[in-house]
C-alpha cells in the first residue's frame, strides 16, 4: 500500500494473503489497466493482487501472531489458484474482483487455518465461515458510487472466463500496518 489515507486506515491492522507472482499476477495487472482507462468515476484500485486468507486487530502482539502463522505455514502445502471469472460485491462494499475456484488446497489452507485459528484468542476481523467464503483478488473498490453508477460498471466489467489464469502459490505473506507504514514477512509453505 502507498497511499497515506488507506494506510492511515489500516495502521494496527494485520493480514495473511497470497500474491501470485506469475500467470495470475499478469492477468490481475492486465485487468486493473484496463479498468482503470475504461472507467472515469471516483473509484479506487487496490496496489498489488493479493488474496486475503484472514484479517487481525492484533496492534499489541504482532510478534505472537506471525510465530503461530509461521507454524501454520509450515505444514501448508502448496496452494492451487485459478481464476474462474470477474464478478463484484454488491453494496454497501461495491468491490469488482476476479474470482477464485474453490480448489481443493485453496479450501483445505482455509479450514487448517481456521482450525489453528480457533485454538486462539486472535481478534480476527472480517472472517466468514468456510461455505461463505468468495476466494478472490480485489480489483477496484467503488463504495463511495452511489448505486446507480456502481451498478454501471459491475455490468459493464462481469463475466466468465474462457481462458483462466492458474498457478501454485509456495508462500504466504504476513503484512502488518503501523506508524503509516506497511510491513510484509514472507512464509514459505512445506514442500510438496
Amino acid at each position: 500500500m502507498t497511499d497515506p489515507a488507506l494506510l492511515e486506515s489500516l495502521d494496527g491492522q494485520q493480514y495473511l494473503v497470497l500474491r501470485p507472482e506469475d500467470e495470475i499476477e499478469t492477468f490481475w495487472d492486465v485487468s486493473r489497466e484496463s479498468l482503470r482507462e475504461s472507467i472515469a468515476q471516483p473509484v479506487s484500485y487496490p496496489h498489488t493482487g493479493h488474496v486475503t486468507l484472514r484479517g487481525f486487530l492484533e496492534p499489541d502482539r504482532v510478534d505472537e501472531l506471525k510465530a503461530a502463522l509461521t507454524t501454520w505455514a509450515q505444514v501448508q502445502p502448496p496452494i492451487e489458484l485459478k481464476v474462474v471469472g470477474i464478478d463484484g460485491f454488491p453494496p454497501p462494499f461495491q468491490i469488482v474482483h476476479a474470482e477464485l475456484k474453490r480448489t481443493s488446497s485453496l479450501v483445505s489452507a482455509y479450514a487448517g487455518l481456521t482450525s489453528l485459528l480457533d485454538s486462539t484468542d486472535f481478534h480476527r476481523i472480517g472472517e466468514l465461515p468456510l461455505e461463505d467464503w468468495v476466494f478472490h483478488m480485489s480489483l477496484i473498490y467503488a463504495g463511495g458510487l452511489d448505486e446507480v453508477s456502481w451498478a454501471r460498471i459491475y455490468d459493464r466489467c462481469r463475466r466468465v472466463l474462457e481462458q483462466r489464469p492458474a498457478e501454485t502459490i509456495t508462500s504466504a505473506d504476513f503484512v502488518w500496518y503501523t506508524d503509516g507504514a506497511e510491513h510484509v514477512e514472507r512464509l514459505m509453505f512445506a514442500a510438496k
